[in-house]
């Protein structure tokens, strides 16, 4: 015993004496981080009140004009050799693209890449209109067909439809064997997969077919073939064309314009869970459609919130332009479908921005009633966001109508783009709400000052494909890296004598099953 107290006494002062320098060198952190947080808070209270140290202002007269490209443009030509297709096919793909109509397009997209790669005859793909739009147009409603395949003859052969299969000199229908294909399914999936099961029957169908293909290819002249169907091939008939350019025309006549893709709609609040700031009523709306549409998940709408998973409100968008510098005279045009919650959420953006438009009021509703229903009024709101001066998507997203949009306009010359960052904007706009204003608007700026604006900028995930083709689709005349070299200007005339020598393009060979012969 005496001498346990020994040792455990031994070690008394030992023990204090450590336990001291413990709590000085403690103390002294605390102090160092103290100090540091008063210098931190001196300096922001001066960052804030000194206007030649805080950010600056945007030029809203260099926005209406387009973001500087950096010695970039666009081309989606093939940069090495790209051989036609052969004229034997190893069968016929079908597509059913489900979706809205931004969903369709990448689906029509990913359908022609399939097509290439299977060495197979695409049939002309399927819009699952009726389902969502109630409109069964269907592809030749919307696109111009003869313009599709003509565009596309270097890369793939399209046909209208599928044909009969000849058989001791019989004819009978060919049916096409139906796959589901894997969610962004690998290349090799449809060169193994997909291949084998065409090559047993002649003709696949893939349904349903939103994103069935993976967006990020390690081969850039794939890449470059997605962007020559976006944005060359799929043209929309004449009469959308000349209907949107005819509202573009209106709007411009009267100085600049500006697209909002207001996506304050029943389906996305319902998806994203927002929905605290409804009536009960409108809540009880929203929670049945999500149960009858969504996958059950219990949403919280302050946590939605603070992660940016929550559309801005009509006056959100409003007290951002402002913000930014755009004033009352600002012409709008507003590409959205029917805005829930009724005419009070709009009334604070319409107090702010009085010039408001939609496709309806630029051209009279009665000139609109029979040539912009379904898809077709979408593919009107579409061009219209697509030819404005500047557009701002206030919901993006992977299956959204703003993400083709966004990679379009900057094929397109790098039109202007605002992008609000919901999720950094998000805590400025709780902190109004709940009375905290002093500085709301330069916090904004902050925000918005980051925005990329439409320029030239490195894909970074989640940014899809879709929403920024470069540098894949875009080359430069004057290049540091020999890799983004602009090709030749007669790069069609060497494709056109590849196909000429390949056969005609008229007819072709198809081996099915059994080795019964498919003809065009």
């Amino acid at each position: 015993m005496k001498s346990g107290w020994g040792r455990r006494g031994a070690r008394q002062p030992k023990q204090l004496g450590g336990g001291l320098r413990g709590m000085a060198g403690r103390l002294s952190v605390v102090m160092f981080v103290l100090l540091i947080c008063t210098i931190w808070l001196l300096f922001s209270r001066i960052w804030h009140s000194s206007p030649s140290s805080r950010i600056q202002d945007i030029d809203i007269n260099k926005l209406w004009r387009t973001a500087p490209a950096a010695g970039w443009r666009p081309s989606s030509a093939p940069r090495s050799y790209w051989p036609s297709p052969p004229t034997e096919s190893n069968g016929y793909l079908r597509v059913r693209c489900n979706g809205g109509l931004n969903q369709q397009r990448t689906a029509i997209c990913n359908a022609v890449l399939a097509a290439r790669i299977m060495n197979a005859t695409l049939v002309l793909p399927e819009l699952d209109t009726n389902s969502f739009w109630h409109d069964e147009s269907g592809f030749p409603g919307v696109y111009d067909v003869e313009y599709f395949i003509n565009t596309l003859r270097y890369d793939v052969r399209i046909i209208a439809k599928l044909p009969e299969i000849t058989s001791h000199g019989k004819a009978k229908k060919l049916k096409a064997f139906q796959i589901r294909p894997p969610r962004d399914a690998p290349l090799n999936w449809y060169t193994t997969v997909a291949l084998k099961k065409m090559k047993d029957h002649g003709a696949i169908y893939l349904t349903p077919f939103s994103h069935r293909l993976a967006e990020e290819i390690d081969d850039p002249e794939l890449q470059r073939l997605r962007c020559r169907v976006n944005y060359h091939a799929l043209r929309f008939k004449p009469h959308i064309m000349k209907l949107s350019h005819d509202i573009v025309d209106k709007l411009r006549s009267q100085g600049h314009f500006m697209s909002i893709h207001l996506r304050f709609e029943m389906d996305m609040l319902a998806f994203a869970g927002c929905l605290d700031i409804f009536t009960i009523e409108e809540q009880k709306i929203l929670m049945k459609y999500r149960k009858e549409n969504f996958a059950e998940k219990k949403l919280v709408y302050r946590e939605r919130r603070i992660i940016g998973k929550c559309p801005l409100t009509p006056e959100e968008v409003g007290l951002i332009l402002r913000a930014m510098g755009f004033d009352n005279s600002t012409r709008i045009y507003l590409a959205a479908g029917e805005l829930f919650g009724g005419d009070r959420f709009m009334k604070p953006f319409r107090a702010l921005f009085p010039h408001l438009e939609n496709h309806s009021t630029v051209m009279g509703a009665e000139k609109l009633e029979d040539n912009a229903q379904g898809l077709v009024g979408a593919a009107v709101d579409y061009m219209v966001c697509l030819l404005s001066d500047i557009f701002m998507p206030t919901y993006d997203g992977p299956s959204n109508f703003a993400n083709n949009l966004l990679g379009h306009r900057l094929y397109y010359g790098f039109r202007t783009t605002i992008q609000p960052d919901r999720k950094a904007l998000a805590p400025i706009f709780i902190d109004r709400e709940e009375g905290h204003q002093a500085g709301f608007e330069e916090h904004v700026r902050q925000i918005m000052f980051k925005t990329k604006f439409g320029g030239p900028h490195k894909r970074v995930h989640p940014e899809s494909f879709y929403t920024n083709s470069w540098p894949e689709c875009f080359c430069q005349l004057s290049p540091q890296n020999p890799a983004d070299r602009c090709p030749p200007d007669n790069t069609l005339a060497v494709l056109e004598g590849q196909l000429q020598s390949g056969g005609s393009h008229e007819v072709e060979t198809v081996k099915g099953p059994n080795n019964t012969v498919l003809v065009e």
